[in-house]
């Protein structure tokens, strides 16, 4: 291929991506050009990659162009499709703000798990509303070695499985997935979140993201453990009839969540572009093979 790509590097609370800017869906992104891009020693570096594209020109959604100009087509770090990524949403809405697609204020953005509503502020911050929680029902259990925890599963357009642990370290090293009963729960993998108390509605996590592996935050899990935090302490909003908030430390900086009572769940952050480029097209051309 001797078309040269653009790329740009992006991270929210450490949570870092390849950003593809390609609004008309010209780029073929195969598994092993987006894994090679995202590998920290022969590529750029990432837990994950961010295709951007206008909604009309990419087939999974089309049917939600009227209702958001810009498709996240998220690929975890591995290669593979992934439905949402909250930290992901935010560089991304950072990232049409960057380009001049967007400004200060409100903006829809179209993803695998529904359109997402994102606010950029003028102190830089960006809120994305991540829209509801759903709780299956069932047991689950995550282990490492010899400890093993109940766990509560939560769906944020992606799964989760969060285990309240007393000390973060408990979760080992967290090189492989920590296995998760019963698999039939996951059918699809499942990120799983360790959580600590560190105070009144303060929590702090560690993640291990479904093909990613242990990364330094993720957004959509802050969310679920916000959710499974409030659960646990008897401040579910559909029952208090008030708003709850929840301070989430993740490895790589802190994230605000707010749970309301009819179910929405909103995430602010922050979203950094680092560095922005061109992939050498004879790279390219061997890690799209």
């Amino acid at each position: 291929m001797s078309t040269r790509i653009a790329f740009l590097k992006g991270h929210g609370t450490e949570n870092d991506f390849v950003i593809v800017p390609d609004p008309e869906n010209a780029v073929a992104l195969p598994p092993a050009a987006v894994a090679a891009l995202c590998d920290r020693r022969a590529g750029l570096g990432g837990d994950g990659l961010l295709h951007v594209v206008r909604s009309a020109a990419h087939p999974e959604a089309r049917h939600l162009a009227a209702e958001a100009e810009w498709f996240m087509d998220y690929r975890n770090g591995d290669g593979s499709v992934a439905e949402m990524c909250g930290n992901g949403v935010r560089v991304f809405a950072r990232y049409l703000q960057h380009a001049g697609y967007a400004t200060e204020g409100d903006l829809a953005v179209a993803t695998r798990g529904g359109v997402k509503t994102v606010h950029l502020a003028k102190d830089g911050d960006i809120t994305v509303g991540m829209g509801r929680a759903v709780l299956p029902e069932g047991e689950v259990t995550v282990r490492v070695g010899e400890r093993a925890w109940p766990a509560r599963n939560v769906n944020m357009g992606n799964p989760h499985a969060v285990a309240f642990v007393a000390d973060l370290a408990h979760a080992g090293e967290l090189r492989a997935a920590p296995p998760v009963t019963p698999a039939t729960a996951y059918p699809d993998g499942v990120n799983v979140e360790f959580v600590a108390d560190r105070g009144p509605r303060h929590v702090a996590m560690r993640v291990h993201e479904r093909g990613s592996g242990e990364t330094r935050s993720c957004g959509t899990g802050a969310c679920a453990v916000a959710v499974a935090a409030a659960r646990r302490d008897g401040t579910d909003p559909a029952v208090t009839g008030t708003p709850v908030t929840y301070t989430v430390d993740v490895p790589g900086g802190t994230l605000v969540i707010t749970e309301r009572p009819d179910g929405e769940i909103e995430m602010t952050g922050p979203a950094v572009i680092v560095a922005e480029g061109e992939i050498d097209p004879e790279w390219w051309a061997g890690a799209a093979v």
